[in-house]
């Protein structure tokens, strides 16, 4: 579903939120072209617009929230726009993000962070530790994520498994697989939105988006605000969800 902003205010069910959304956000390097900015200026852009979101969701009261900021592919870009990312994230990661950590949200990163410099590797895991006793919206930050590369390493892991003895091949259900994913433990999205206009998954949460809804918006995301969302949301809660039944 393609959505756009209405005169009207969206009108929403709280207590029929979706348990999880997740955000594909795209046109940081479009808003930044559209403006005669560097691209590292729109991903600035895309960090505040971040911000507005997280409070946005924690204020109407999500509780998972994953949002796709750095994937496996995106190594391809030029050296100075990753190094620009790069030290966009040590800055949210030092200021921003652990502001809140003060207004009960928890945060976690899904990937492969191996790839990441050492210093970046040590503030997601302080984050992670500082965060983990939070019972309020849970952020889930995809860096050097792909979910191909996840279902690779969740393969690796169960194969190691069987060669040791400690799983048999016949134990592995959708259950034991999903285990072994970044997300475990994690309700699956219920809802994927993808901004800036392109309709694709682009290797996000492959196997945690079965049965998900999308949303599409021409947007950019540093454009993207808590009304994008809640209206979203409206189009989410105006389906219906029927899981391959009647």
């Amino acid at each position: 579903m393609f959505f756009q902003k209405k005169e009207e205010a969206p009108v929403i069910d709280l207590e029929n939120l979706p348990k999880h959304i997740a955000i594909i956000m795209d046109g940081n390097g479009r808003w930044a072209t559209k403006r005669g900015l560097p691209r590292k200026a729109g991903h600035k852009a895309g960090a505040e617009a971040l911000e507005r979101v997280i409070e946005g969701a924690r204020e109407l009261g999500l509780q998972h929230m994953t949002v796709y900021a750095f994937s496996t592919e995106n190594w391809k870009r030029s050296e100075d726009e990753v190094a620009a990312i790069m030290d966009l994230l040590r800055q949210y990661l030092k200021n921003y993000f652990r502001k809140f950590l003060g207004d009960n949200v928890r945060m976690d990163v899904i990937g492969d962070i191996s790839r990441l410099d050492g210093d970046i590797q040590e503030q997601i895991l302080e984050i992670e530790e500082e965060s983990k006793h939070k019972d309020g919206l849970f952020v889930h930050i995809a860096l050097n994520y792909g979910g191909r590369d996840e279902i690779r390493r969740a393969v690796e892991e169960m194969a190691k498994k069987v060669s040791e003895g400690t799983l048999q091949p016949s134990d592995i259900s959708e259950d034991v697989i999903s285990a072994h994913l970044d997300t475990k433990g994690v309700p699956d999205p219920e809802l994927v939105i993808r901004t800036s206009g392109e309709e694709r998954i682009s290797n996000f949460l492959l196997w945690q988006i079965a049965y998900a809804e999308f949303c599409f918006t021409d947007t950019l995301w540093p454009d993207f605000g808590k009304e994008d969302l809640v209206l979203a949301i409206e189009g989410y809660q105006n389906r219906d969800r029927r899981f391959g039944g009647r």
